[in-house]
């Protein structure tokens, strides 16, 4: 892959987690300002709409050259290590909200018990708790879906010809010929269309999980779940600070490490934070 286009992917990714930074702050400003659940509406479609684009940019983007979306540069090691397909899984959007809910009765046990209000995730209905169950089955099935196709080309890299080419060359030499140049292509669209397809599934995940939930809960999940996908980024680039990685120039460490002074109490306290 070429510089420039390794530049503008890395700068699509920071444009993006900017983009969340102030999704989170216009989350925030709403949750505290008690918006009415038609203004709390306008902001998750807006923040749905943005998502979308997202989906269609990045895969027009990994048609050219998708590799690099399977083990991206521009993360942080801890970051690509819990990576699904090029993100998050689809169905981690579920299990956040059974955690988040579970993190409102907790913290407001006695208050739950007395039937008081505790919280917006505190209080989902059977209904949508029900819907919430059947979203996670049907979601852990399409993932389990793409897992195996993935395998299987991930297993079919290696036949013919790819196979056979290696053998026949000599030594180190592996020459590009026409045949090479087709598998790795065939082997790079289907890549990229499953890519597209768990990038697909992840937006439609998202979307059913707003649809579910009540405007003013949306609100508080998505302002949880961006907080945390934020705070992934700060740990990593700490952790990678901490073991010597990505450490080039001089400056560039200079850099980073007051970066760090920044992100150890963002990270934590950005986390721990009441969002509700």
């Amino acid at each position: 892959m070429g510089t420039t286009d390794q530049a503008r992917e890395s700068c699509f990714y920071q444009e993006w987690m900017n983009l969340q930074e102030e999704e989170l702050s216009e989350l925030n400003r709403a949750i505290s300002l008690t918006a009415s659940d038609a203004e709390l509406t306008r902001l998750i479609q807006k923040i749905m709409d943005h998502y979308q684009d997202y989906v269609q940019r990045r895969s027009l983007m990994a048609r050219a050259d998708v590799s690099p979306y399977f083990a991206p540069t521009w993360c942080t090691s801890l970051e690509r290590s819990v990576l699904w397909i090029g993100g998050c899984r689809p169905s981690s959007f579920v299990r956040l909200i059974y955690a988040l809910c579970g993190e409102e009765i907790e913290s407001h046990l006695s208050e739950f018990l007395r039937g008081v209000r505790i919280g917006h995730l505190g209080e989902l209905s059977g209904r949508q708790i029900s819907m919430v169950d059947e979203l996670q089955s049907k979601t852990i099935r399409e993932e389990r879906k793409l897992c195996t196709r993935l395998a299987g080309l991930q297993e079919n890299v290696l036949d013919h010809p790819l196979a056979s080419i290696a053998v026949k060359t000599r030594g180190r030499s592996c020459e590009v010929s026409h045949n090479l140049e087709d598998a790795l292509d065939k082997h790079g669209r289907a890549m990229a269309e499953i890519l597209g397809e768990a990038d697909q599934l992840r937006l439609n995940t998202l979307r059913e999980v707003v649809g579910i939930l009540t405007p003013r809960q949306a609100v508080d999940f998505l302002a949880a779940g961006k907080k945390l996908r934020l705070c992934m980024q700060d740990w990593g680039k700490k952790n990678d600070l901490d073991h010597g990685r990505n450490s080039g120039s001089r400056s560039k460490i200079l850099q980073q490490k007051m970066e760090v002074a920044n992100l150890r109490q963002r990270a934590l306290s950005s986390f721990i934070t009441s969002y509700g």
